[in-house]
């Protein structure tokens, strides 16, 4: 019997024709949001590249991944001296990191990538380096060895080494976020920026840096050691306001100050004030503290006392943990005006813990 309600063919063409095109536009929104996550993807994967060349120390690469090739930044850090080499390879062989956000702009072919870092705070490190590295140079200029500037490096690089395996791994996290651009079809980052600086370095730009503005608040008053200053013929001055701070390493307080003469018979300053190692290791106060002298806003320079003082001797004695020692510095006067003192870490370290005290010397 004839089917009495045949189906049109053209009417089944219609509708496999609508289906198939339907396919084709899943497949073509399919292919452009597959291709767009992809994209997406790229920043991530380029920054990924770029901290792994940080983490390995690989110049060469960090350049390649950066839009300017531009190293520059690093010209005030010590990372890229060879002779520091071995101390910053291990340092950021340590370094992790996580991707945690990107904010892509398909459009303008830029991207922003945010990265928590994890990476070896250098701060402990560099306080036992500076403090080992002054023992032995006071040591040195004592025996009469001069050193060289290469010498000289060599030296603070060995104990950089040798304090980052003893001392115990301390952890630092920031997230940075990294602009980046899409260049001849790569993905780079726009510039090296301050902050990944600091991380490549420990947190210390400059570990040369640090040693110089330690020495240079320093040398002078060792020299001085020699002759050190009596209490005969001292004539006491009257103080306005007191030094007394303290941090993790260290603690100081002001005991009393004299009128004294150097050994060519001018006027000398003598400041007293005590002097307690708070750290874990020996120090002295030669090492931990910085203390300075202004007379007519101008410094006044260490003087070598005429005669001998146990307290000026006490300055640069290493002490233990816990101990308390009274210890003396020396300053050359311009004349018997106020002489305003400034006192602070040595290391630049707390830079927000720091003492003043103006003395009035008639």
């Amino acid at each position: 019997m004839p089917d009495e309600h045949p189906v049109p063919k053209k009417k089944r063409k219609g509708k496999a024709g609508r289906i198939l095109l339907l396919l084709i536009l899943i497949l073509v929104a399919g292919a452009a949001i597959g291709y767009y996550f992809y994209e997406r993807s790229q920043p991530a994967k380029e920054l990924d590249k770029y901290l792994t060349g940080i983490q390995s120390l690989d110049f060469d690469t960090m350049e390649s991944m950066l839009q300017s090739a531009d190293l520059s930044a690093l010209d005030n850090a010590d990372v890229r001296n060879a002779t520091y080499e071995s101390f910053f390879k291990s340092i950021n062989a340590k370094m992790t990191w996580k991707i945690t956000k990107t904010r892509f702009s398909f459009q303008d072919g830029t991207a922003e990538v945010t990265a928590r870092i994890r990476y070896v705070d250098g701060s402990d490190i560099y306080r036992e380096t500076v403090t080992e590295f002054l023992r032995q140079i006071v040591s040195s200029a004592f025996s009469g060895e001069s050193l060289t500037e290469q010498e000289t490096q060599d030296k603070l690089a060995a104990i950089l080494i040798e304090k980052a395996s003893s001392l115990e791994d301390k952890f630092s996290e920031t997230d940075i976020v990294y602009p980046m651009i899409k260049v001849n079809g790569q993905w780079k980052v726009t510039a090296l920026d301050e902050e990944t600086v600091k991380i490549m370095s420990a947190n210390f730009k400059s570990v040369e840096d640090e040693i110089s503005q330690t020495l240079a608040a320093s040398d002078s008053t060792a020299e001085g050691t020699d002759g050190p200053a009596d209490s005969a013929d001292q004539t006491p001055a009257t103080s306005a306001g007191t030094i007394d701070l303290s941090n993790q390493r260290f603690s100081i307080h002001y005991t009393r100050n004299v009128v004294s003469t150097d050994f060519g018979g001018e006027p000398c300053l003598l400041v007293y004030y005590d002097y307690t190692n708070n750290g874990e290791s020996s120090s002295s106060a030669m090492v931990d503290v910085n203390l300075t002298a202004y007379q007519n806003d101008a410094a006044l320079e260490a003087a070598i006392p005429a005669n001998s003082d146990e307290a000026v001797d006490a300055f640069m004695k290493e002490i233990q943990p816990g101990e308390t020692v009274n210890v003396c510095q020396a300053f050359s006067l311009n004349d018997m005006s106020p002489v305003t003192l400034h006192a602070s870490d040595a290391f630049g370290l707390d830079t927000g813990i720091t003492a003043a005290q103006t003395l009035n010397l008639q």
